[in-house]
């Protein structure tokens, strides 16, 4: 009697044991990271702004036009119309108080771990399709550990060195007017992205954001 009792009884802990495992493994499975854009992203239709060699693309981010989304980190999307290869000579990211033109930070960001990196917008498993207006090549940017916030402007700077292969590239850029966009660019001959904390972001006209098509937090 008392070794049936005593089977019983190891028979529920084996059960209780075997619940709380299988509930264990429920409970902590890891919840997927919403994909969610940080600013409005570049509105169609788009055109083909192309020739880019020896160029420094400032494409800029104000604070006063994030959403309203805490994410500790930041990715930038361009998109490509034109060109067979994109040589970049380097890239970073200029943050300046909010309304400022004095450079508060400059962070390095890379394309697949390096800062200047050759985009093969001929190989299909970078571009499926060639680059047109109607059918752009997104290229993701390296992630950065960092939470943009609405008291500092952003300044995306891409140099595309002086070489007849970015003669030829073009990047996407809206052709509804100027107002309907919450980022905005301009571009200076030579390399500008070299500036360090304390001097000033050039002055340039205004215009739709140029290649950077989405800054969103994956």
């Amino acid at each position: 009697m008392k070794t049936a009792y005593k089977l019983t009884i190891l028979s529920l802990m084996l059960l209780a044991f075997a619940v709380v495992g299988f509930s264990q493994n429920v409970t902590v499975e890891k919840p997927q990271t919403t994909t969610q854009n940080l600013v409005r992203g570049t509105i169609g239709p788009l055109s083909n702004n192309a020739s880019w060699s020896n160029y420094s693309v400032f494409n800029e981010i104000p604070g006063s036009a994030l959403f309203p989304i805490t994410s500790s980190s930041t990715v930038f999307y361009y998109g490509f119309t034109a060109g067979t290869e994109a040589d970049i000579s380097n890239i970073v990211l200029y943050t300046t108080a909010h309304f400022s033109s004095t450079i508060t930070a400059a962070t390095p960001v890379t394309l697949g771990g390096v800062s200047n990196p050759s985009i093969n917008l001929a190989n299909t498993s970078v571009c499926p399709v060639p680059p047109t207006a109607t059918t752009p090549c997104i290229v993701r940017f390296d992630p950065l550990s960092l939470t943009l916030s609405p008291s500092s402007d952003y300044y995306f700077v891409v140099y595309f060195a002086s070489d007849s292969n970015n003669q030829a590239i073009g990047g996407a850029q809206s052709a509804i007017g100027i107002s309907e966009s919450s980022m905005g660019a301009f571009y200076t001959g030579g390399d500008n992205t070299h500036l360090t904390v304390g001097q000033s972001i050039p002055n340039a006209g205004r215009q739709q954001p140029i290649f950077l098509m989405y800054v969103m937090n994956n």
